[in-house]
């Protein structure tokens, strides 16, 4: 019998669940949100005061199915985020912030080019923050059956954070998706790595203090290897077999140490690097690109170029923040 009530409980919690994710119509989700949200533990006063702006943003949907990592080819895409003129801002950018981003680095054990050319893929170094009030972006995707479960927790988060006080909901506005300050943190990622580091009792990323610490922090713990590579642009072989080829971000399959790919790779002694260092070959345009060639473009990708993808799951994001950090490394 005990068994039994167990069993209908979680039917039940499944069902409310199914409600407030799934409801028909806009108006009838927040209502019940609203009640799920109290259940998770956030206050009334906070819920009248963030949820009564709420708005469903149809834009945002529009925006959620053509992101650009779904249509550019990998060079258009990595050309127009790492051009002379994003340098350029970036290198102006550090002259202004040395001491702090020097003393970052120091501290995070994470190169002060990568912080710099994470910032200005993500936002052009704070010039393209986002207009979109975040709550109702977060609202309109929770909503929104393709991802409902992933943004109703990032929701709820946000939410946890204002009423907590360490984030100020008078400041949220960002990304059509919910990101959020400099280097554009979803609210899990504030959470969870995000630091008050000038100490004024309030997490402000768009702060340059507060921003590049917390990006520090965020890559460090992700596990970021100072100094290692991230990849190589490669020419492969015709005779490589085709499951070595891997067009998805969500996991680099079939990886070996490097000594085994070389005999797939032309010009492989141009590549000096250990030869048991593992690594896997990302080919981004083959299933994306319309008529794009099998084997080109192709990259050898490392640990870190994997942990960029734990930033942002777009392998055209990744290739593009190292190869600006590539170019930082040289002008710095």
């Amino acid at each position: 019998m005990k068994i039994i009530k167990v069993i209908f409980c979680i039917i039940l919690i499944s069902l409310n669940n199914i409600k407030y994710v799934f409801a028909e119509d806009f108006d009838s989700w927040i209502i019940s949100f609203k009640n799920y949200a109290i259940e998770q533990g956030i206050s009334k006063k906070t819920l009248d005061k963030t949820m009564s702006k709420v708005k469903f943003l149809p834009k945002v949907i529009k925006y959620d199915r053509h992101q650009p990592e779904f249509y550019e080819d990998t060079k258009t895409y990595v050309d127009k985020r790492t051009s002379n003129e994003k340098l350029k801002k970036g290198k102006n950018l550090f002259t202004s912030n040395s001491h702090l981003i020097l003393k970052v680095e120091t501290e995070f054990n994470v190169e002060k080019e990568l912080l710099l050319s994470l910032m200005g893929i993500e936002t052009n170094f704070g010039k393209y923050l986002g207009k979109m009030d975040i709550l109702s972006s977060l609202a309109t995707l929770s909503f929104d059956k393709r991802r409902s479960e992933f943004f109703t927790k990032e929701l709820i988060i946000i939410l946890k954070l204002i009423d907590s006080g360490t984030v100020d909901s008078d400041v949220l506005y960002g990304s059509w998706a919910g990101a959020f300050g400099n280097f554009q943190f979803m609210p899990s990622t504030i959470k969870n790595y995000a630091l008050d580091y000038n100490n004024d009792a309030l997490i402000d990323l768009k702060s340059t203090k507060d921003s590049f610490a917390s990006a520090a922090n965020y890559i460090n713990k992700l596990g970021w290897k100072k100094n290692n590579p991230c990849f190589y642009k490669i020419k492969l072989k015709d005779n490589i077999p085709i499951k070595y080829l891997n067009t998805s971000a969500k996991k680099i399959k079939n990886k070996k140490k490097f000594k085994y790919f070389k005999k797939y790779i032309v010009n492989h002694e141009n590549i000096i690097i250990n030869e048991n260092l593992i690594t896997g070959i990302i080919t981004p345009d083959r299933e994306i690109v319309e008529n794009s060639k099998l084997l080109e473009p192709a990259y050898l990708t490392f640990d870190n170029y994997e942990l960029i993808l734990k930033w942002n799951r777009s392998l055209r994001f990744a290739l593009a923040v190292c190869t600006l950090k590539d170019k930082f490394t040289n002008e710095l």
